[in-house]
Formats: C-alpha cells, sequence, structure tokens
C-alpha cells in the first residue's frame, strides 16, 4: 500500500498499515511540555494517581514562556517544575536555554522517522527534521507521561508542491507567510502539510522549521518538509513518501517571482506583498520567536543594520531562540552589530511573543515582527497592531522607522560603496 510520509511513520509507530480518518493508539518517542502548560500537566498527573513517569529520558520539560519569572506566581509555577524534574528524573531546561522547539531539535530530542508530541501547538516545527510532531492540551500530555502513548484520528495528508527558486532578497517566512494566506486559517484543518519542490530544496534547518512551525497557522495536524537536502549533524534515515501515495489535495505553487510577503492586522492569513503597506510607520521591532529567532535570522538583520543606527522613534528587541544561538551569534559578531544599531536583547526564549513580559507594546502601537501570530493581543495589549514578516523585512524596517524591503536597504549600501 503506497503511503504519504506521515502515514508511514505512524504506520510503523502503530505496528500495523495506517489510513486517514482511522483512530489509532500510537506509541511516541518522545514528549515535551514549557512552563505555559507543564504546571497543568503535572497537577493533572498527579490526579491520575502521580507515580513513575513512563519513560524520564523521555519527559523534556523547557522554561521559556516567562523566562525568567516576571512575577510570583509563574516564579511558583517554575518550581513546581524543577521539583518536578528532579522527583522524577526527567530533563529539565531552565531559564535561558532557549524556546523549547529549538531546544527540542538541538538537542536531538526530535529526529527523522519519530513521533514527538509536545504541549504546545506549534511543535509541529519538529517536521523540519522528517517526525510527526503535533501538539495536545495538557491533560493528554499528562497521559503520555503515564503511558507513552496517544490516541491519534490518521490525518488525511495535502501535499504542497514548491517550484521555481526562490528570488534573491525572500526567504522562508515569505513563503510560508504566502501560504497562510493562500489557504486561510483553516485550509488545513486537521490534515498533515507535506512540503515538497524545488524552491525547497536548498532551505536549512532554519527554513525548514520556519516552514514546519507555521503549519498550524493554516490548521494543520502536522506539517513535514521533504527531506531532500535535508542535512543534520548526525547521520539519520529518512522517511520518504511512496510516489504512488494518495493525498487529500495536491496544491502547486511556482514561487520564482515570490516577493517579501507581510501579515497585517489582526490575523496571519491576512497577507499582501510588501509593497501594499511600504511606508506604514512602526514604533516596535521584534525579532525572534520558535519561527525566527535562529542565527541565519539573527544573521540576516545584522547584514541589514550593519554600521546603521535603527530610527529614534523605535525599539528594537531581540530573543535568541537558545543559548546555542546566541553564543554562535556572539562569537560571529552578530550581536555586536546589532546592539550598536540600537537593538536590545532579552533571554533567549520566547519574549515578547506571547505578551507575558520583556516587551508588551502600550496602546495604539505598531509592532513590526518576526514571529507566527499576531491576533490581536497577541503581544499582550489588544489596542496594538502587530506585522509579521521576515527577520530581514523586521530590520530594515526598524531602520528606516517605516515598513520597508531590505532590497533597498541593501542598494544603497552596494551603490555608496
Amino acid at each position: 500500500m503506497s503511503q504519504t510520509a506521515v502515514e508511514k511513520i505512524l504506520s510503523q509507530h502503530v505496528g500495523q498499515p495506517v489510513r486517514p480518518d482511522e483512530l489509532v493508539i500510537v506509541p511516541v518517542d518522545t514528549i515535551m511540555a514549557s512552563d505555559a502548560t507543564a504546571p497543568y500537566a503535572i497537577r493533572a498527573f498527579e490526579e491520575m494517581g502521580g507515580g513513575d513517569l513512563w519513560r524520564p529520558d523521555k519527559v523534556i520539560l523547557v522554561i521559556d514562556h516567562a523566562a525568567p519569572a516576571p512575577n510570583q506566581r509563574i516564579g511558583n509555577l517554575h518550581q513546581m517544575m524543577r521539583k518536578f524534574a528532579q522527583e522524577k528524573g526527567c530533563r529539565l531546561y531552565d531559564v535561558g536555554a532557549g524556546i523549547c522547539h529549538q531546544v527540542m531539535v538541538e538537542n536531538r530530542h526530535a529526529q527523522p522517522g519519530e513521533v514527538v508530541i509536545g504541549a504546545d501547538s506549534h511543535s509541529c516545527a519538529y517536521g523540519a527534521v522528517g517526525a510527526f510532531a503535533t501538539g495536545v492540551g495538557s491533560t493528554d500530555l499528562a497521559a503520555l507521561m503515564r503511558t507513552g502513548k496517544t490516541w491519534l484520528k490518521i490525518p488525511p495528508t495535502i501535499r504542497i508542491e514548491l517550484t521555481g527558486r526562490l528570488p534573491a532578497g525572500t526567504v522562508a517566512k515569505d513563503v510560508i507567510l504566502f501560504l497562510v494566506g493562500q489557504l486561510g486559517l483553516n485550509g488545513a484543518s486537521y490534515q498533515a502539510i507535506e512540503y515538497t519542490g524545488e524552491a525547497i530544496d536548498d532551505l536549512t534547518l532554519a527554513g525548514r522549521m520556519t516552514l514546519a512551525s507555521m503549519s498550524v497557522e493554516m490548521g494543520a495536524k502536522a506539517g513535514i518538509v521533504d527531506p531532500r537536502g535535508l542535512e543534520l549533524p548526525y547521520r539519520f534515515e529518512p522517511v520518504w513518501a511512496d510516489k504512488q501515495a494518495h493525498y487529500a489535495q495536491v496544491l502547486r505553487f511556482d514561487l520564482s517571482n515570490l516577493s517579501p510577503q507581510i501579515s497585517v492586522p489582526h490575523s496571519p492569513d491576512q497577507v499582501v506583498p510588501l509593497e501594499d503597506v511600504q511606508g506604514t510607520r512602526v514604533t516596535m521591532a521584534f525579532i525572534g520567536t520558535c519561527t525566527n529567532g535562529r542565527f541565519e535570522d539573527l544573521q540576516a538583520a545584522a547584514a541589514v543594520l550593519k554600521g546603521r543606527s535603527i530610527a529614534p522613534h523605535v525599539r528594537m528587541i531581540i530573543a535568541p531562540a537558545s543559548r546555542e544561538v546566541f553564543n554562535q551569534a556572539l562569537q560571529e559578531g552578530v550581536v555586536e552589530t546589532l546592539s550598536q544599531a540600537g537593538a536590545t536583547f532579552v533571554t533567549p526564549g520566547c519574549g515578547p511573543c506571547v505578551g507575558t513580559h520583556l516587551g508588551v507594546p502600550g496602546d495604539e502601537e505598531v509592532v513590526i515582527s518576526s514571529a507566527n501570530r499576531n491576533f490581536r493581543g497577541r503581544m499582550g495589549n489588544p489596542n496594538a497592531k502587530i506585522y509579521l514578516a521576515s527577520p530581514a523585512v523586521v530590520a530594515a524596517t526598524a531602520l528606516c522607522g517605516v515598513i520597508t524591503d531590505p532590497g533597498q536597504v541593501m542598494e544603497k549600501t552596494t551603490s555608496s560603496s
């Protein structure tokens, strides 16, 4: 029976061939919870009777959403996680380690062909390495802590073929914003998305994580990227979809003329070409998140801002996706370049993305962000407006004080040199 990549992975774990819409109990490889969900999962676990974890080495806890703790209540929740990890013997990544999804991939807790479940909607990011990964609620995660198994309805798969080579100045973030705009928030509800085609062959792991992580913005259960061209720092066995696999839909997009894309307030699927909103004044710029807080994202911003200063009325906040990302940026001079341009670095982690602290905008402020969501109130203030863009666009906008195509900034650099 010909199968998609997702169907193959789930069949291997279930122990028999599976079909779309079939209900199955699936053994998992690794589970994860952050400080936004772990405390609820821990309470539910204890209400179920507590006891030993299914596999302590396969239960990963990460403090990233509100780190360092901004108040007493959250500080106590962090303490709960530390105590639980110590008592049960599971792995805890504490304040400053980074965003859960980045930490999971960096430390090989999510690998090709695995089933990885996280108590966070952007857990689908691990599809970048060829894992089946999806998010669940805290109660489901508590059950996973005890059993190492979860129930799933096998999702049908949408195959998205991306043809053409990306033009200079466009990156993975532009691709996924374009796709979210095309499919809408519910375009892939409870379906898996399989990304393939020549346009992604040259994408780095960072770019693939950008694609996979925002699959959920289309309602997808999971997103998985074709392993062709994938480079990992270890040997792995890729999972390939069969050529005759059946798909719920096959969508084809030629990206050879794609331009920088922007998601406008107040929904990720409200996407327009940058030129449609060029010149819009902003007061805050943010680079980070599980979607675009990696080294190459910071490097792209530094290329735009090198030797320059951000606009006086703009504050720029950068939250590296992990300590490893920050250390690399520090060693290669990227931190110095961005700091000299006027950017402020905060603790590696989610930063202002979820609106807990480290950069909540004021009323009527306009923010440009490399994040994945711009719903009203997403960054902690329902009276602010949030635009989503690539890190280079965020940097160019911070420089000029209005939404700006980074290509124009770089052209000025070339002409003046």
